[in-house]
């Protein structure tokens, strides 16, 4: 295992722009990921890791070493594609082997190698079968253990399960998430999917129009998101935004008066306004809603969602606005019928309306 190290990478396709200037640490040992939309420049930042892409400029250095112009053989690197890649010729175990084998790795190294890996993954039972014979989820197993035998410094996921069903996702999930805690391998993991980022995680990097947002553990994002694009990005469901103006500052915190609730104000201890009468908007988790609030909100309920062990309510503010609620009980609210909802405003978040960035 080895540390990543990036510093002020740019990368523009022509006169497209698609990375800003990213720096990123990554500790050896570490489970990193890159989430964000679609379009973002994740998968582009990894590819140039891995050396499949040119650094327009800016410096790429592995376990020490800087290899932003090395071929991607000399990095030390593999890498899991979104696509198995698997040769369908081949059994498992000479698809593991492969890459060994055009090394020159001796017979007994790469058996030895290719046992192990097999060992890890639950694959020793079908080493002599072909990609044909196996699930999604199998497939993906050998993909990945094909990278396990050439042992390299830094582990890369370029949204490996994106092509398997939601019940396989979460099985490799966990399997992904064991595998890092027997090898204690560096590994960087790309994903579009919150959720994934969120169970999977050391550090993320979230990363939106080719900028990085915000760095971080996982609950410290969820807890203490810089600007409204992560708070609404990390959760699920996505937090509320409720708009409003800031009326005053008090010791105890900004004053907001909400869209569309005149008669409501509410003091923000989180948040520390700049101007009186500048445009915010108030974050609220839809698990943080309760029925013991102090902060009252007549909302009208359009689709309440069951889920088994959870219900969700989506509903309409008297400004527009779209709220979701997580209830209860799934008969706390019905849909199409008006309903009071509730928070307390130290679970609040405080945002400039304009810029995003929090107050």
């Amino acid at each position: 295992m080895a540390e990543l190290s990036l510093k002020n990478i740019y990368k523009s396709f022509g006169d497209t722009k698609v990375i800003h200037g990213v720096d990123l640490e990554v500790e050896a040992g570490e489970f990193t990921v890159f989430v964000g939309p679609s379009g973002c420049g994740k998968s582009t930042l990894l590819r140039m890791i891995a050396g499949l892409e040119s650094v327009t400029s800016g410096s790429v250095a592995i376990g020490g070493t800087e290899v932003t112009h090395s071929d991607p053989s000399d990095r030390g690197v593999t890498m899991v594609f979104q696509s198995y890649a698997l040769y369908p010729h081949m059994s498992v175990y000479d698809n593991m082997a492969f890459s060994l084998k055009m090394n020159g790795a001796g017979n007994a190294e790469i058996d030895s190698r290719v046992r192990k890996a097999a060992d890890i993954l639950g694959l020793h039972n079908l080493l002599e079968r072909k990609p044909k014979a196996l699930s999604g989820g199998q497939r993906q197993r050998v993909a990945i253990g094909r990278s396990i035998v050439r042992e390299p410094k830094i582990f890369l996921f370029d949204e490996p399960l994106s092509n398997l069903d939601a019940e396989l996702r979460v099985q490799m999930r966990l399997e992904i998430a064991k595998l890092h805690q027997d090898l204690g391998a560096t590994m960087i993991y790309v994903t579009h999917d919150q959720v994934e980022a969120m169970t999977l995680a050391d550090k993320i990097v979230i990363l939106r129009d080719g900028l990085i947002e915000q760095v971080g553990a996982p609950q410290a994002l969820y807890a203490d998101p810089d600007n409204m694009f992560v708070g609404g990005f990390i959760g699920s469901p996505k937090m509320n935004f409720l708009e409003g103006r800031i009326t005053g500052q008090t010791k105890a915190g900004a004053k907001v008066a909400l869209d569309g609730y005149p008669d409501i104000e509410l003091t923000l201890a989180r948040g520390r306004a700049r101007d009186g009468g500048e445009r915010v908007a108030v974050g609220i988790r839809p698990e943080h809603v309760t029925s013991t609030g102090k902060v009252r909100l007549p909302v009208k309920i359009d689709v309440v969602e069951n889920l088994g062990s959870t219900s969700f309510a989506y509903a309409t503010a008297r400004n527009g606005g779209n709220l979701i609620v997580e209830l209860e009980s799934p008969d706390q609210m019905k849909a199409g019928h008006e309903a009071e909802i509730s928070f307390d405003s130290k679970s609040a978040f405080l945002f400039d309306l304009e810029t995003g960035l929090r107050l």
